[in-house]
């Protein structure tokens, strides 16, 4: 299975800054330790004319050029610099990768990515860019010049459904996705966690504070019923935040580790009892110890490695 990285590009944030930036690396240092058969590859970075499938063009030029505005720049939450840039274009470019590598081989991922709050013409949330919109944008361009089909796929549309599993509504996907009708926006959140303002998913599923594993895997199930009777997609982008952790410094839920897997392994089942492949991006995680957050994260990659043999094993 293939996952992509780019956690050598670290922002030189400033002391006490609360993201968690180090757990990239940890992540794919423990990822090679405990799964060795795991191809891990140097993200690509993203073109401007990528960027613009989801962006307007003047928001992609202020970010690269370093002109947007004080406040705008704020909204990000990270100062910027030409590390910023560059890891904001390589995680983009990640998402393509591992989408493109999921419509070949079942799954693949992102090592980072998830970046759902930022909106066509801003970001937001730690969000510049949004890998999500990209991906599904550029992967469906492609399909339409048929370049990108897996062999016997004769599908005329690519449909992309984005189940976004963050603690945090993906409130910029929402609304660059509003009115298109190929592209399913499905979101379980905190209700009382930001964004504050929330934009309309295809379905939001809010969750009050303190929804442990029991509730939440009930609601989770529902939300996938539903999108299963309303949409048929032909890809998957999952969002697998580990920030509805009972220990999540950002969270507000209250799921345990364990119940966090179990929700992963849903994810993937619901996709592969429908041959629909599967690309992950690991979105938020603030635990207030940051191994945990790196421990969810490796969970969420066994799963993943357990389904990607099934999908080898199927067409072997």
């Amino acid at each position: 299975m293939k996952a992509y990285y780019s956690d050598q590009y670290v922002l030189p944030l400033p002391s006490g800054h609360r993201f968690p930036m180090a757990k990239y690396r940890m992540l794919r240092e423990q990822l090679a330790l405990a799964f060795p058969a795991l191809q891990l590859m140097e993200a690509p970075c993203a073109s401007d004319g990528q960027l613009a499938l989801a962006h307007s063009p003047a928001y992609v030029a202020s970010i690269v050029g370093g002109t947007l505005d004080a406040a705008a720049q704020r909204e990000i939450g990270f100062p910027w610099s030409h590390a910023m840039v560059e890891r904001a274009r390589r995680s983009v470019g990640a998402t393509v990768a591992a989408v493109r590598s999921a419509l070949q081989e079942g799954i693949a991922a992102n090592l980072a990515g998830g970046t759902h709050h930022a909106y066509a013409d801003k970001g937001s949330g730690f969000c510049v860019f949004n890998d999500v919109a990209v991906a599904a944008r550029l992967m469906q361009a492609e399909w339409g010049r048929t370049a990108g089909r897996p062999a016997g796929v004769r599908r005329a549309h690519l449909q992309v459904a984005v189940i976004d599993l963050d603690v945090h509504q993906g409130n910029g996907s929402a609304c660059i996705f509003q009115h298109d009708d190929s592209v399913f926006t499905l979101s379980l959140h905190g209700d009382k966690n930001f964004p504050f303002r929330k934009e309309c998913s295809d379905l939001d599923v809010a969750l009050a504070d303190g929804c442990g594993d029991a509730d939440y895997a009930v609601a989770l199930e529902q939300a996938l019923d539903e999108l299963g009777h309303r949409f048929n997609p032909g890809l998957v982008i999952y969002l697998a935040g580990a920030d509805p952790f009972e220990g999540d410094r950002l969270g507000r839920l209250k799921l345990s580790i364990d119940g966090l897997e179990a929700r992963d392994r849903r994810v993937f089942d619901w996709c592969f009892t429908r041959r629909i492949p599967l690309a992950f991006v690991m979105a938020g995680g603030y635990g207030a110890k940051i191994e945990e957050t790196v421990q969810i994260q490796l969970n969420t990659y066994r799963v993943a490695l357990d389904y990607w043999q099934r999908w080898q094993n199927q067409s072997s």
